[in-house]
């Protein structure tokens, strides 16, 4: 059975940092691209990050570059989201995301990840 278990979500003042972790079991997520979405209450699901099958390639939606930084460790089955100088919009669900495609370039498109995670909440307060 394939988990995705997010977790170091919490309630931040602006300009702080967090990390967010992601533990997978059941898959070998060396096989997979990686992707961080977020869910604000009222919006839709929205991309954040995609790191590729290696870590030779990430990306980043605009509003994120510069603040945070995808990576893996892909001999601990783990993904992390580093967010730092946080502000009031990222405030949203977190969800790790697995593509089972091991392209140079990754997804932008939530329906493109096969597996996700329950989610983790970050709340930033001005």
């Amino acid at each position: 059975q394939v988990q995705l278990v997010e977790s170091g979500g919490g309630w931040v003042q602006a300009g702080d940092s967090l990390r967010l972790s992601c533990a997978a079991s059941g898959l070998n997520i060396g096989s997979f691209t990686m992707g961080w979405f977020r869910q604000a209450p009222g919006k839709e699901r929205e991309f954040v990050a995609y790191i590729n099958w290696n870590g030779g390639n990430t990306y980043y939606t605009d509003s994120v570059k510069g603040r945070f930084t995808i990576s893996r460790d892909n001999a601990k089955n783990t993904l992390s989201l580093q967010m730092i100088r946080v502000k009031p919009e990222d405030t949203a669900v977190y969800y790790c995301a697995a593509d089972r495609r091991t392209s140079w370039l990754g997804s932008t498109r939530a329906y493109e990840y096969e597996y996700w995670g329950q989610g983790t909440q970050v709340t930033v307060s001005s």
